[in-house]
């Protein structure tokens, strides 16, 4: 190993791996960067095309009246969810984003001697607020398919919530509306479950997925969406829960009151109005996605099949020393798992973004020959 090449993953903070796997090691040392000032985020699943033209329009409006607080806009943002989802608009319940509920319904249906089960990889934010209540965990990983393994997460007893985000951040897997129905048709009846949409616009759809909110809600369903991913809004904090009345109030008391302000109110409301705009902005991130999984099968890359604005594939290599080289070259990707310790996650971001990606990625000294499918 050359003296540069060593200082370099010094500095880096990772010798003592670099010794251990000198063929890892290389990852790390490119013959040329690439040059850049500016910084590309491919790891934070952003719509790289923000809110549409309309979408901006009632957010400039809206921000001439900022002095004063909401007064009717959550009424009229969920008769406007109501009417679009068919159903009751006591069935909604607003919030800062959908995480915020993901935390309302861990507070309104966990705590000590419960138990949250999850697939694994996925969201961390249900784990982390189902801890804070001090219940257990319990993640387990996919089947052979990167699909829930349902089998596994069923529980025999106890009583608790059962997370599942679908398509599934990080791997942008969507599990079957039969394997779901199967599951629920067993789990116990004292678990409630938390189905987390906020990818689903971007899914491909087909008669084995639909949306949760396309079938009657029972008593234990909760249906989570954001304004934030297809919509380009998650600067503005700002998504919706769905689910029975009863559900609803017991989760209210956990969300923060005028958490949304009303230049998100008036924001939500245009982008559902905007019918146009979101078919334009899914048509995108879906060319997007189809661009990147022909240039991941020029190189030999195997994507998982991703239904949503990232796409999640096996390196074959250490993906901490990738996601550093890529840093190096102001590139910010993201690992899947620090358990899938060989998966990247990369988000879609423009076209110009994705040809600096790969650019980068042709120039890494990245073994190459380990990749294959």
């Amino acid at each position: 190993m050359t003296s540069s090449r060593r200082d370099f993953l010094r500095n880096l903070g990772i010798s003592g791996f670099a010794a251990a796997s000198p063929s890892a090691a290389g990852i790390l040392h490119a013959d040329r960067a690439v040059d850049r000032t500016e910084p590309i985020y491919l790891d934070r699943n952003e719509n790289p095309y923000g809110p549409s033209a309309k979408v901006r329009e009632a957010i400039r409006e809206a921000s001439l009246n900022a002095s004063e607080y909401p007064r009717r806009q959550a009424t009229q943002l969920i008769e406007r969810i109501a009417q679009l989802h068919k159903i009751d608009p006591s069935q909604v319940i607003l919030a800062a984003g959908s995480t915020e509920i993901l935390r309302a319904a861990c507070n309104a249906f966990l705590g000590k001697g419960k138990r949250l089960i999850q697939p694994a990889p996925t969201f961390p934010d249900a784990e982390s607020y189902a801890r804070m209540t001090g219940a257990e965990i319990a993640s387990e990983p996919p089947a052979r398919n990167f699909e829930f393994n349902f089998d596994a997460m069923l529980p025999r007893s106890g009583a608790g919530l059962v997370y599942l985000c679908n398509p599934n951040n990080p791997t942008g897997t969507v599990s079957s509306h039969q394997h779901f129905e199967a599951f629920l048709s067993e789990l116990p009846s004292n678990y409630k479950v938390l189905v987390d949409e906020a990818y689903y616009e971007f899914c491909v759809r087909t008669n084995s997925n639909p949306s949760f909110l396309e079938r009657p809600l029972d008593d234990r369903t909760i249906v989570t969406r954001t304004f934030s991913l297809a919509h380009g809004l998650a600067g503005l904090r700002i998504g919706y829960g769905v689910a029975s009345p009863a559900l609803v109030a017991q989760m209210r008391p956990f969300v923060s009151q005028n958490s949304v302000n009303s230049v998100a109110f008036s924001a939500a409301i245009a982008a559902l109005d905007d019918v146009d705009g979101l078919a334009e902005s899914i048509r995108l991130n879906a060319n997007t996605r189809q661009e990147f999984n022909n240039a991941c099968n020029a190189r030999s890359i195997k994507p998982l099949d991703s239904h949503a604005n990232f796409v999640a594939f096996n390196i074959y290599n250490p993906a901490n020393l990738v996601i550093r080289y890529f840093r190096e070259n102001n590139i910010h990707i993201a690992p899947v798992s620090l358990s899938w310790d060989s998966y990247l996650r990369v988000s879609l971001g423009k076209p110009e973004d994705m040809q600096t990606f790969w650019r980068v990625w042709d120039q890494s000294p990245i073994d190459k020959s380990s990749i294959r499918h």
